[in-house]
């Protein structure tokens, strides 16, 4: 009887233990029992530069995988629509594919990688290297035959990058050139469009980002990285800063960033995604 007696308090007892814990823990799959990486909701809008925005997007899924209930929506459009957009309030964070300019101090600037821009002709153009002088000299007009530059006889197809971009004002800034004074015969918008261009016309120049060219070569796209100032266009060389033409890359926001925004950018600068970074043949920032 006693025996019994015991038995019952106790399992009376475990009873009373159990409900408080499920009251305070929540049962199995319950909102208060679940991770905080299942908390965090909603929709986040980045837009901006091209450069950066594959990267980003697969950031991005890395992010909805451990916060399922998110949604990352990138959109491309230049640096400069990154910047206007994260001003705006059109979008919660903008893409930057270059240092920040010191009228951009209004906004709350976060680095995530390192990339640099680099020289691309056609696979098949047997020209191997041009000099800064000759790259100007192309870029300026005054030469405007690949046979001038150890090539054969065909007049260059000048590639340049539309206003607002940011590979254009790097590439402006190294060569000391004035987008005024560039004699394009194509203008284009993102990377992808360059390298297209360039494999399109054999007898095209262009300049992208090395990581785009590099992931494309890569992939057996049809183009090469040239030197610039004797260096190898390579992720290894902006790894190692011998490579003179290299940019932080940023993503930006109008003002402090708080909940799903600070979550995303410190995911985006952890080195949870170092290898990501890698594989989109960037540079992660801690290296």
């Amino acid at each position: 009887m006693y025996r019994s007696a015991e038995v019952f308090w106790h399992q009376i007892f475990g009873s009373i233990v159990a409900f408080l814990l499920v009251s305070f823990l929540g049962a199995p799959g319950s909102a208060k029992a679940q991770t905080a990486t299942d908390q965090l909701s909603g929709k986040l809008v980045i837009t901006g530069a091209s450069t950066l925005a594959p990267l980003i997007a697969e950031i991005g899924k890395g992010f909805e995988s451990l916060y399922t209930k998110v949604r990352v929506d990138v959109q491309t459009g230049g640096s400069s629509r990154g910047i206007a957009d994260a001003r705006q309030g059109l979008a919660d964070i903008g893409m930057v594919s270059r240092a920040m300019k010191d009228e951009e101090q209004d906004l709350h600037a976060f680095p995530v990688a390192r990339d640099g821009v680099g020289i691309i002709l056609h696979k098949d153009n047997p020209v191997q290297t041009l000099s800064d002088e000759q790259i100007i000299a192309i870029y300026t007009g005054k030469i405007t035959n690949w046979k001038d530059v150890g090539g054969k006889d065909a007049a260059i197809t000048v590639v340049n990058k539309a206003e607002g971009r940011s590979t254009l004002e790097v590439f402006l800034h190294y060569f000391k050139l004035k987008n005024t004074a560039v004699k394009a015969q194509v203008v284009i918008g993102d990377n992808e469009q360059g390298v297209k261009t360039v494999v399109g016309n054999r007898n095209a120049i262009g300049y992208v980002s090395i990581g785009t060219a590099e992931y494309d070569e890569s992939q057996g796209v049809p183009i090469k990285l040239l030197p610039t100032g004797g260096v190898n266009a390579s992720t290894e060389t902006v790894r190692n800063g011998t490579f003179p033409i290299s940019r932080p890359l940023h993503i930006v926001t109008r003002t402090p960033p708080v909940g799903l925004a600070k979550a995303f950018i410190d995911y985006a600068q952890s080195k949870a995604v170092h290898d990501t970074i890698k594989q989109q043949y960037f540079v992660p920032l801690a290296e």
